[in-house]
C-alpha cells in the first residue's frame, strides 16, 4: 500500500471530504475541469482563468482529474508551506461556509465574515437612529442579523438610506419596541421587497416569510444585503456626483468611455490611478488575490492621504499585520471600517471592493475641476430632468426582469451593442429572438449595429411605433429615440401580463381598458372621486386620484388622517409618495417618483395604473394570481 500523501486527522479528512462532495457534482471518485470552474462561480470571490492554475496545483498525474488522494495531498503540501495558492484558498473559503440546517431538512450555508461585515456596516451607518433602538446594536459574530430583519423595520431604513424616501416611513408598520403581529410584519416586507426591486435590487421567487423566517436561510438574506451593501457604497460613484473622476480618462479616450464603465469598474481605475502616481509594482485587476497582501492598500492610502497615512506598514511581516494597520489607517481619515483584516488576506471580492467604495466615498483624493473643466462638463446637468427620470424607471425595470448575466448601470451605454435590448425582448416575448442572427460578441461598431438594427426589426413585429429609428441611433447613445424603444418594451410587457392575468375575452388589454378599469372601481367605492379622462388628466396632480383607487382594492390600507388636499405643491408630493408606498405595500411593482404623479408624466402614470390593476385583480381573484396579496 502506497505511503499516505498527508497526516490529516480522520475528522479533518471527514471535513475535506465534504468540501470534496459538494464540489463532486456527478458523484464519481473525481473532480474535473468543468466542477473546478462550477465551484469557482459558486464561492463568487475567483476569477475563472484562476482554474488552470487550480488544476495544475492539484493535479499530481496530469490527467485532468483530480481524486481525492491528489485533493488531500495538494492540501497537505499547501499547509506544510503556508501557502495561499489559488487551490488553497478555493478551499479555505468552503470549509469556512457554515451550515445551517433548515427546518424542511435541507441544508443551506453562508459566509459567516460577510453576515459579520454587514452587520457591523448597519451598526455603523444606523446604529444611532432612534426608530432601531430596540434593535441596534447587532451582533456581528452571530446569526443576529437574520433575526434583526425579522420585522421589516430595520431593512425599509437602510432601503432609504440608500435612496432617500423611497419608502414613505409613514406608512412602516412600527412599535418603539417591536412585537408587531404577522400581519403587520408580513406587509412591511412585502412593501420592502417592492421597494427594493424599484432602487434595482434583485429580487426573484422571494416572500414576506422568507425575509420574516431568514434566520432559516441566511444565504437569501446575504445575497439581498449584499446587492443594498453595494448599492449604498457605490450608487454616488458616478460623474454626475464626482466630477473629478475625469480625472481617470486616458488619453485615447472620451468622456463616453468613462460613462459606459460601472462602478466596480471606476474604482478599480481610480485605485490604479494614485497606485500609478505612487510607482507601485504592478496593476491591480480585482480585489481578490492583487490587494490581500494589503501592499496596494499600504499605497493608496499613503496617496489619497499622505498627512495622516504613510508606507511604514510596509516593513510590517505579515499579511495580516499590515491589513490591520491598513485598516486602523482608514479610520484616521474617517472611513468607516466593517471588514476585518483576515478578510483582506482572504481575498474576499465582495468585502474588498466594499471597502474601496468606502475609501472613495472618505476621500477620493482627486483633484476639483478648474472653471475650464467645470464649463466642459457643464451639459451633464443641463439633461432634461424628466428624461432623467424616465431613464432611471425603465433601468430599474429591466434589472427586475431576472434575465441572466444583465444588470443595467447606464442605459443609453448598455444598450449600445443592442444584446440588452434582444435579451429583453426575449424574455417578454419568448422566442422572438433568432440567436443566430445575433453578434454575441460585438467589438467594432459594425457588429453592434447589426444587433442594434435587428432590436428595431423585431420592435416593428411586436407592433411598436418607431417611424426614424435606425440601428445606429442607438449604437450613437441618441436618448430620445432609446427612451422611445425602451418604453414601448415596458409597456408591452405590463399590458401582456396583464392580458394573460385577467383573461379579458381573449383580447389584449389597452391603455384604455386601464383607464376605464380605474374608473369604473373608484365608482364602485364610497369615494366621491372625481373620474379621469386620461393619464395626462391635471386632477391626477394632487395624489388623491391613486389614494382613493387603492382605497377602492383595499378599504383598510389607508390612514386617512394622512391625506392632505393636496392643494399646494408640499400636499401633492406628501399624497404621492404616500399612495406609491400604499401600492407597494400591496405588492405593485413601480418605478415611477412621487414628481412623476404631481408633474403628470402620462407614461409613468400608466404605469402606475397597471401595476395597481394588476394588485387589484389578484386581491379580487387569489386562485387565477401567481402571487397573491400579503398573507394575513
Amino acid at each position: 500500500m502506497a505511503a499516505p500523501l498527508h497526516e490529516f486527522s480522520d475528522e479533518k479528512v471527514k471535513e475535506f471530504k465534504n468540501t470534496f462532495d459538494k464540489w463532486n457534482l456527478n458523484d464519481d471518485d473525481h473532480l474535473d475541469v468543468k466542477e473546478l470552474g462550477h465551484a469557482l462561480r459558486e464561492l463568487g470571490d475567483f476569477e475563472q482563468d484562476q482554474l488552470q492554475t487550480i488544476l495544475s496545483d492539484v493535479d499530481e498525474n496530469k490527467d485532468d482529474i483530480v481524486d481525492f488522494d491528489e485533493f488531500l495531498g495538494a492540501l497537505w503540501k499547501l499547509q506544510q508551506h503556508d501557502d495561499i495558492s489559488a487551490f488553497g484558498t478555493l478551499v479555505k473559503k468552503q470549509l469556512e461556509i457554515i451550515k445551517i440546517e433548515r427546518a424542511g431538512g435541507g441544508v443551506h450555508s453562508y459566509a459567516q465574515e460577510e453576515m459579520s461585515a454587514f452587520a457591523e456596516h448597519l451598526n455603523n451607518c444606523l446604529g444611532s437612529d432612534p426608530h432601531l433602538k430596540y434593535l441596534m446594536p447587532i451582533d456581528a459574530a452571530t446569526l443576529e442579523l437574520c433575526e434583526k430583519l425579522r420585522d421589516g423595520v430595520l431593512l425599509a431604513k437602510f432601503i432609504n438610506l440608500i435612496v432617500p424616501d423611497t419608502i414613505d416611513w409613514r406608512v412602516v408598520n412600527y412599535k418603539k419596541k417591536g412585537n408587531l403581529s404577522l400581519f403587520q410584519i408580513n406587509e412591511n416586507h412585502q412593501l420592502n421587497i417592492s421597494a427594493a426591486k424599484s432602487i434595482g435590487i434583485q429580487i426573484t421567487n422571494i416572500g414576506a416569510e422568507d425575509l420574516r423566517e431568514g434566520t432559516k436561510n441566511p444565504t437569501l438574506i446575504l445575497g439581498i444585503m449584499w446587492q443594498a451593501v453595494k448599492l449604498q457604497l457605490l450608487g454616488s460613484i458616478n460623474l454626475k456626483n464626482h466630477p473629478e473622476l475625469i480625472r481617470l480618462l486616458n488619453e485615447d479616450e472620451e468622456l463616453s468611455d468613462l460613462l459606459a464603465l460601472p462602478p466596480e469598474k471606476i474604482l478599480l481605475r481610480w485605485m490604479n490611478f494614485h497606485l500609478e502616481n505612487e510607482n507601485y509594482e504592478k496593476k491591480v485587476k480585482n480585489f481578490g488575490k492583487d490587494v490581500r497582501n494589503a501592499n496596494a492598500y499600504t499605497y493608496l492610502l499613503s496617496a489619497i492621504a499622505p498627512r495622516k497615512c504613510n508606507k511604514e506598514g510596509l516593513e510590517l511581516p505579515t499579511n495580516l499585520d499590515r491589513a490591520n494597520q491598513v485598516l486602523g489607517d482608514s479610520k484616521k481619515i474617517g472611513c468607516p471600517v466593517f471588514i476585518k483584516p483576515q478578510d483582506v488576506v482572504d481575498g474576499n471580492e465582495r468585502l474588498n471592493l466594499a471597502y474601496v467604495a468606502s475609501l472613495f466615498n472618505a476621500c477620493p483624493g482627486l483633484e476639483p475641476l478648474n472653471a475650464e473643466e467645470e464649463k466642459e462638463l457643464a451639459g451633464m446637468d443641463e439633461d432634461d430632468i424628466g428624461d432623467s427620470r424616465e431613464e432611471r424607471a425603465f433601468r430599474m425595470w429591466i434589472n427586475t426582469l431576472g434575465i441572466e448575466d444583465v444588470y443595467v448601470n447606464n442605459l443609453f451605454e448598455d444598450c449600445k451593442d443592442g444584446l440588452v435590448l434582444l435579451k429583453v425582448m426575449d424574455k417578454i416575448q419568448p422566442g422572438i429572438v433568432s440567436w443566430r442572427q445575433v453578434e454575441e460578441k460585438p467589438k467594432n461598431k459594425f457588429k453592434k449595429v447589426n444587433n442594434t438594427n435587428y432590436a428595431v426589426v423585431l420592435g416593428k413585429q411586436l407592433k411598436f411605433s418607431l417611424v426614424g429609428i435606425q440601428g445606429a441611433d442607438i449604437v450613437d447613445g441618441n436618448k430620445k429615440l432609446v427612451l422611445s424603444l425602451v418604453w414601448q418594451l415596458m409597456r408591452f410587457h405590463a399590458i401582456k401580463f396583464l392580458s394573460e392575468l385577467t383573461g379579458h375575452g381573449g383580447k389584449q388589454v389597452t391603455e384604455k381598458d386601464i383607464l376605464k378599469w380605474a374608473n369604473k372601481t373608484l365608482k364602485s367605492s364610497e369615494r366621491e372621486t372625481q373620474k379621469i379622462k386620461s393619464f395626462a388628466d391635471k386632477n391626477i396632480s394632487t395624489g388623491i386620484f391613486f389614494i382613493d383607487l387603492l382605497s377602492a382594492i383595499e378599504p383598510r390600507i389607508i390612514n386617512w388622517d394622512l391625506v392632505t388636499d393636496g392643494e399646494s405643491d408640499e400636499n401633492k408630493l406628501l399624497n404621492a409618495r404616500y399612495s406609491i408606498s400604499i401600492a407597494r405595500k400591496l405588492g405593485a411593482t413601480i418605478f415611477l417618483l412621487p414628481e412623476d404623479i404631481v408633474e403628470v408624466k402620462p407614461k409613468m402614470v400608466m404605469t402606475f395604473a397597471a401595476a395597481v390593476m394588476k394588485v387589484g385583480f389578484e386581491i379580487s381573484h387569489p386562485n387565477k394570481s401567481s402571487s397573491g396579496p400579503p398573507s394575513k
